[in-house]
């Protein structure tokens, strides 16, 4: 299967429905379903509260994980995006399809890879990341796949 690499606290807040798109400098023609990989790094946090805070999310560093396959998205597309807000001028399909995006606080560009039916596994895979898409045998989180799988034959997935 198809696995993203996302930085923390950016992997945390797509499982929780909080950041709908992915901020990439390279586009993809590949849509359908992307295992969601924490990072192990911990550049991207802004560390408060001797080190336990995210202070820009006010998420816990205890809420994320780190190093480990934590969720499964289905990426839905992918559209260029210009660096200042003021510059924007979106294709009218674009905004047709995926109205949200002109007023989404996460959407950075130059790429956008807009997520939908984020689901979070159960209990999080320890899985080594690597830069761009790459292949994660399905077989390896199984377990939270089948759980993915059942939750949508239950109910559909919350989007915010």
């Amino acid at each position: 299967m198809k696995a993203l690499t996302i930085c923390q606290p950016y992997a945390e807040l797509i499982m929780r429905g909080e950041k709908r798109v992915e901020n990439r400098t390279w586009p993809t023609a590949y849509r359908g379903p992307v295992l969601i990989h924490a990072g192990k790094s911990r550049e991207w946090l802004l560390l408060v509260d001797a080190g336990l805070m995210d202070e820009a999310h006010e998420i816990p560093l205890s809420a994320m994980d780190f190093g480990a396959v934590v969720g499964l998205a289905q990426l839905e597309g992918c559209v260029p995006v210009a660096p200042r807000r003021d510059e924007r001028k979106w294709d009218p399909l674009t905004l047709e399809v995926w109205p949200w995006l002109a007023t989404h606080q996460h959407v950075e560009g130059p790429w956008c890879w807009i997520l939908k039916d984020v689901f979070r596994f159960p209990k999080p895979v320890p899985w080594k990341g690597q830069q761009g898409l790459f292949e994660i045998p399905a077989a390896e989180v199984a377990v939270g796949l089948s759980a993915a799988m059942e939750a949508r034959r239950g109910k559909s997935f919350k989007q915010p």
